[in-house]
C-alpha cells in the first residue's frame, strides 16, 4: 500500500508551506514519525513526520518549492506492501493523475510507466506552447490572479517546463516582464571566496540590469533571498499597505527598575537557574495595561473590529539570517518569573530551530525588545493582524529634572506603532502612560513570584 504524504497545516491561517530541505531520498526507508523534510511558512519553520514505516518511492515537490496544504509532497509504499513486492494499481493510478497535472518531476513519473511518463511530458509542452491544456497549481494561480499575469506566456523552470511560484514572482520583480527576461539576467560566476555564505555568487563581468532591477556591477555579491527572508519581505509589506500606521513615544524612569534587578539577579539564577532580564517587567507592565485598555488588544477584520479575550504576547526574536515572532499564552496570568521562564524557553527554542506551530499562533500584542542592540529609538512594523506593536528601548542613564534639581537617573523610550484603523491617539496615550506608571512604580517591595 502506498501512502500519500501532503503538505500539513503548520498554523492557523497558514495555506501554504515553502520545502526548505529534504531529509530523505528516493529509496530510503522510514519509520513511522521520521522527520521527511523541513518546510517554512509564514508562521513557523518544523518538521514534517512520516505517518507511516516503508520506503519512499516519490517526492513530489522539491527544495525551495512553494506548496499548498493539502497537496502530496511524498509518497511512501508501506513496509508490508513491498516486502510482500505486490502492486498496488489503484494506488498507481493516484501518482498518475498528479504527474498529469504537472506537480510531479519528470524522472520519478518514469518510474511508474513510460505511458504515464509520456502524458506528464505531453502536458509539459502544452504548457510551454500556452495551449489551455496544462494545469497550474492553486498557489501559481492566487498568485497570478492577484497580479494580473497570463501565466500562459510564462516560461516555466520547474520539471517539464511547469510553471512555479518562483517564476511567477519574477515576473512580478521584473516588472511584468516575462520571465524569461530575468532568466536573461548577467551570468555570474557560481565561486565562493573567502568569507562568503554558501550560495553567494559574485558577479565576475559587466552586466546590464533585466527591466525592474538594480544594475549589478562587478564584484558586487549577489544574495539569494530564502524562503524564510521573502516570507519576511511580503508580511512587512502587507502590514504596511494595508495597516495606516501611525507612531509615538514616551520615556519612563526605570531607575528604581535597574536597582532592584541589581539586586536581586545573583538569587535569582542561582535559585531558579535562568537570567533575570529587564524584559519581563516591561511584559508584565504591558499586560497590565493591557487589561486596562483592551482596544489595544484587538484586531480589524474588514468590517468589524475584534476585541480579544485573551492576552497572548507576540515575542520578537532575531536570528542570524531571520526574525520569529514566538508567542507567550495568557501573558496576563504570569508573574515576573513565570514571563522570565516563557521568555528563555522560547528565545532558546527559537535559536534552536524547535518552535512548533502553536508555539508561532495566537499572539495578540506585540513587545519587541530592540533594546538588546543598543538601540534608543525605533518605529516598529506592526505584526499583522494585530493592532499595536511596543519597542522597548535600551535603558540609558542620562541627567534629568527630579525636583527642580539635576539627577542621574535610568530613562528608556517606549516606542508604538498602531492601525489607525483601530486605534487613535487618545487612547494610545492612555495606555502608554499606564505602562511609564507602572515600570517607575516598580520597588524593593515589587513581588517576582
Amino acid at each position: 500500500m502506498v501512502t500519500k504524504v501532503t503538505m500539513p497545516q503548520l498554523g492557523e491561517s497558514v495555506t501554504e508551506g515553502t520545502i526548505s530541505k529534504w531529509l530523505v531520498k528516493v529509496g530510503d526507508v522510514v519509520n513511522k514519525y521520521d522527520a521527511l523534510a523541513e518546510v517554512n511558512t509564514d508562521k513557523v519553520v518544523a518538521e514534517v513526520p512520516s505517518t507511516v514505516a516503508g520506503r519512499v518511492t516519490q517526492i513530489v515537490a522539491q527544495e525551495g518549492e512553494t506548496v499548498p496544504v493539502g497537496s502530496p509532497i511524498l509518497y511512501i509504499e508501506e513496509m508490508e506492501a513491498y516486502a510482500a513486492d505486490v502492486p498496488n494499481e489503484d494506488v498507481a493510478k493516484e501518482p498518475a493523475a498528479a504527474a498529469a497535472s504537472a506537480s510531479w518531476p519528470v524522472q520519478e513519473q518514469e518510474r511508474i510507466s513510460n505511458g504515464k511518463a509520456e502524458r506528464v511530458t505531453n502536458a509539459a509542452a502544452d504548457l510551454r506552447q500556452g495551449n489551455g491544456k496544462a494545469r497550474f497549481s492553486p498557489a501559481v494561480r492566487h498568485l497570478a490572479q492577484q497580479h494580473g499575469i497570463d501565466l500562459t506566456r510564462v516560461s516555466g523552470t520547474g520539471a517539464g517546463g511547469r510553471v512555479t511560484r518562483k517564476d511567477v514572482l519574477a515576473v512580478i520583480e521584473a516588472g511584468g516582464q516575462p520571465a524569461a527576461a530575468v532568466q536573461q539576467a548577467a551570468v555570474v560566476q557560481k565561486v565562493q571566496p573567502a568569507g562568503l555564505q554558501p550560495g553567494v555568487s559574485v558577479l565576475s563581468g559587466p552586466a546590464v540590469a533585466p527591466a525592474g532591477r538594480t544594475s549589478i556591477a562587478q564584484g558586487d555579491e549577489i544574495i539569494p533571498v530564502s524562503a524564510v527572508r521573502r516570507t519576511i519581505a511580503q508580511r512587512m509589506v502587507q502590514s504596511k499597505h494595508e495597516a495606516p500606521h501611525a507612531w509615538m513615544m514616551i520615556e519612563a524612569d526605570v531607575t528604581n527598575l535597574v536597582q532592584l534587578r541589581n539586586r536581586v539577579k545573583d538569587e535569582f539564577k542561582r535559585k531558579e537557574g535562568i537570567t533575570l532580564t529587564y524584559l519581563p517587567f516591561f511584559i508584565k507592565a504591558v499586560v497590565e495595561a493591557l487589561k486596562e485598555y483592551p482596544m489595544l488588544n484587538s484586531t480589524w477584520d474588514q468590517d468589524r473590529i475584534i476585541v480579544r479575550k485573551n492576552i497572548n504576547i507576540s515575542l520578537a526574536v532575531a536570528t542570524e539570517d531571520a526574525l520569529y515572532v514566538p508567542v507567550i499564552k495568557d501573558a496576563d496570568r504570569k508573574s515576573i518569573l513565570g514571563l522570565a521562564q516563557a521568555v528563555e524557553d522560547l528565545a532558546t527554542r527559537t535559536r534552536a530551530g524547535k518552535l512548533t506551530a502553536d508555539d508561532m499562533t495566537g499572539g495578540t500584542f506585540t513587545v519587541n525588545n530592540t533594546g538588546a542592540f543598543g538601540s534608543i529609538l525605533s518605529m516598529p512594523i506592526i505584526n499583522s493582524p494585530q493592532a499595536a506593536i511596543l519597542s522597548v528601548e535600551s535603558i540609558v542613564k542620562r541627567p534629568v529634572i527630579v525636583n527642580d534639581m539635576i539627577a542621574v537617573r535610568s530613562m528608556v523610550n517606549l516606542c508604538l506603532s498602531l492601525d489607525h484603523r483601530v486605534l487613535d491617539g487618545l487612547i494610545c496615550g492612555r495606555f502608554m502612560q499606564s505602562v511609564k506608571n507602572k515600570l517607575e512604580s516598580i520597588g524593593p517591595d515589587t513581588n517576582l513570584y
